[in-house]
């Protein structure tokens, strides 16, 4: 292994010996203290740490850099406190994540580091959002994110990729090629040899370099990040290394051909570097010695002060910290002037006015730009707020919604449109375990509204009709609101767009230019978690939302029944009070909506009844949901699979009970 000094002081040498041997003695303790049972698992990075000290030292401090599992170089680069880290590593209070999430899983935005989640791939995304952000600021700052050779075969892997070469943004993706993806080799992964290949495919300039020779790996990241500074676009650096120990501890090595581990034994990066020091004469017996003697010290520090804490369980504080604290106050309009619009213009009125409001904006999606969206919300924005703020997006769902996320972790708000609510699939773990969790792991709010054109009754079968809050109305963390109307989609949006948690906003697309109202022309938000009764009834309640309001209007208006209709409009959080006292008035109760009735939202909000309303009930709650199939496409199978005639039954039935 050949050092090349050039250019590196004694001091910058011996620094960077520092810094490679914290992370090794680290481990060696750590490895210690996993098989004592004092911690629960570990993610062993020996035999890779010139990766994680050679980039994390090229970079400046105040660049965000993305680490993963083998990265613990980058949290002692940083200079984090040994006390926080090894209280994260034992899940205790004052670690980054107060003991709800494990090792390298955490971020800090007090250190400029964004930590993964399981996934692996989906944190590239983040460091496109993060490098946006940089670029719209005219920042001149690099970011740089690590992924491993196993990880490339997701497709978030080449989605981020795409999106960083299409829109030129300042991002060193260093792929880590320790050619295995837990105990898969690399010819079981993919067929091309090295990961530069690829570079030219995606329009990306790529190099590799030997990932144990810490001064390769220091002097080529940093020549790159200077660059990238002066000129945004992205830059693969591939790092040839290998993995000496388990994916985790428990995993082994025995799949590994002894001759490799051998012939990789040899490349131990910090031995070699070490020995490079000794024969240059920069580093003495007695200089080693006190340096070893140092790291030991702080590290016996840091874990006395970790073992020292105590871990209580606080309920509530599990619970409030789903979410980023923020309590919204309603706005009311200026001025008295309405104006009639559909609700597809108030929508894009709403999202209009926010722009406005809130510079840091940004909106993304397929086709809204110079198109203006396949539904025109979003026609005239181009021209109005530049293409910096409106951004087509390629057809990458999971990669925009996390550089949405990025985009927030770096300062700013953003808005994805789903051209399809269906076409969230492809975004879904971004959605639940990103953007949801964000908070709760490490205390970074999601700053992401996800608009999201949905429902049936429109012939567009049944991958473009599907009503599927339900998925998402599981997931803590999350806010989702559904208008029926004009006035409450537009002051719904702009109330999601203020909130820096992450919220799906579901818009039907039957009542984009067939629902029609006069509504507030100035800029006003609409109170998140509050239903409304959409009309007075005493002897029966249907308690429902979006499309299922206008069903219940047209039974009410048919029937001799006095029908209350309550609007719940937020599905998360929904508003239990306004539920009990509709209950309390009528007795009687249906819960209405479009999706599919097995598992749908009715079903919560009936068992809640039937748990805390019993007593007032003089029958037994009725639940209205569309067919347990798919969404068809032909006219009359999607008029049978709605649930409008059994709507009719079940109110029926209830009068009659």
């Amino acid at each position: 292994m050949i050092f090349k000094r050039d250019g590196y002081s004694k001091q910058e040498l011996l620094n960077l010996y520092e810094q490679i041997l914290r992370p090794r003695m680290i481990e060696e303790k750590m490895l210690i203290l996993l098989r004592q049972g004092r911690i629960s698992k570990w993610f062993s990075g020996i035999g890779q740490e010139a990766v994680s000290v050679g980039a994390v030292n090229a970079i400046d401090q105040e660049e965000y850099i993305l680490p993963m599992h083998r990265n613990l170089g980058v949290f002692t680069g940083r200079n984090i406190p040994y006390s926080r880290l090894f209280a994260q590593f034992q899940g205790k209070l004052s670690g980054f994540t107060k003991g709800r999430d494990r090792s390298f899983h955490f971020g800090t935005k007090e250190f400029n580091i964004v930590g993964m989640i399981s996934h692996l791939g989906p944190q590239m995304a983040l460091a496109d959002g993060i490098a946006l952000a940089d670029k719209l600021k005219e920042s001149k700052k690099a970011t740089l994110v690590f992924t491993g050779d196993g990880a490339s075969s997701e497709g978030d892997f080449h989605e981020a990729l795409n999106v960083a070469a299409v829109w030129d943004l300042p991002v060193i993706f260093v792929i880590e090629n320790n050619g295995y993806g837990l105990s898969t080799p690399s010819e079981q992964q993919f067929r091309f040899k090295n990961f530069v290949d690829k570079g030219p495919g995606y329009g990306i300039k790529a190099v590799k370099v030997d990932g144990n020779n810490l001064l390769e790996v220091h002097s080529t990241i940093k020549q790159l990040a200077e660059e990238i500074r002066k000129d945004p676009k992205p830059v693969i650096v591939e790092c040839m290394t290998f993995r000496m120990r388990g994916h985790e501890e428990a995993s082994g090595t025995k799949y590994v051909p002894t001759a490799l581990m051998e012939e990789w034994a040899k490349k131990d990066p910090v031995e070699n570097y070490e020995s490079f020091l000794k024969k240059e004469k920069i580093l003495t017996a007695k200089a080693e010695k006190e340096i070893r003697a140092k790291i030991k010290a702080d590290i016996e520090e840091g874990l006395e002060l970790a073992y020292a804490e105590e871990l209580p369980p606080a309920t509530q504080m599990e619970i409030d910290d789903m979410h980023a604290p923020f309590v919204q106050e309603v706005i009311q309009p200026k001025t008295d002037a309405t104006s009639e619009k559909r609700f597809v213009d108030a929508i894009s009125d709403g999202l209009k006015q926010s722009m406005e409001r809130f510079d840091n904006l940004v909106l993304m999606g397929q086709d809204i730009a110079e198109y203006g969206g396949v539904f025109k919300i979003t026609d005239g924005f181009l021209e109005k707020f530049g293409s910096g703020r409106v951004r087509n997006t390629p057809l990458c769902e999971s990669a925009i919604i996390g550089t949405g996320l990025g985009l927030c972790i770096n300062g700013y708000k953003a808005m994805v449109e789903m051209q399809f609510a269906d076409f969230v699939t492809c975004g879904f773990n971004q959605i639940v375990n990103n953007l949801a969790k964000s908070h709760y792991r490490w205390g970074q709010n999601a700053d992401v509204v996800v608009r999201m054109p949905t429902g049936a009754g429109v012939g567009a079968g049944p991958f473009h009709s599907q009503s599927n809050e339900a998925w998402f109305f599981h997931t803590p963390g999350l806010k989702i609101v559904y208008p029926s109307n004009p006035r409450d989609a537009k002051g719904l949006l702009a109330a999601a767009i203020e909130d820096p948690n992450p919220y799906l906003f579901f818009e039907h697309k039957a009542m984009y230019r067939s629902v029609v109202e006069n509504i507030p022309d100035d800029y006003y938000t609409v109170e998140v978690g509050k239903a409304a009764v959409a009309q007075e009834g005493d002897d029966i309640s249907i308690i429902t939302y979006g499309m299922g309001v206008h069903w219940a209007k047209e039974l009410a208006a048919a029937s001799e029944a006095s029908i209350e209709i309550l609007d719940l409009r937020t599905l998360l959080p929904w508003d239990m009070e306004a539920v009990e006292a509709t209950v309390k008035k009528t007795n009687k109760v249906i819960v209405l909506h479009e999706d599919t009735l097995t598992g749908g939202i009715g079903a919560e909000i009936a068992a809640w009844i039937g748990e805390n309303c019993f007593q007032y009930l003089d029958a037994p709650v009725a639940r209205v949901g569309s067919l347990d199939t798919a969404v068809p496409f032909g006219k009359h199978l999607e008029e049978n699979f709605l649930p409008k005639q059994r709507l009719v039954e079940k109110l029926n039935d209830l009068i009659n009970y």
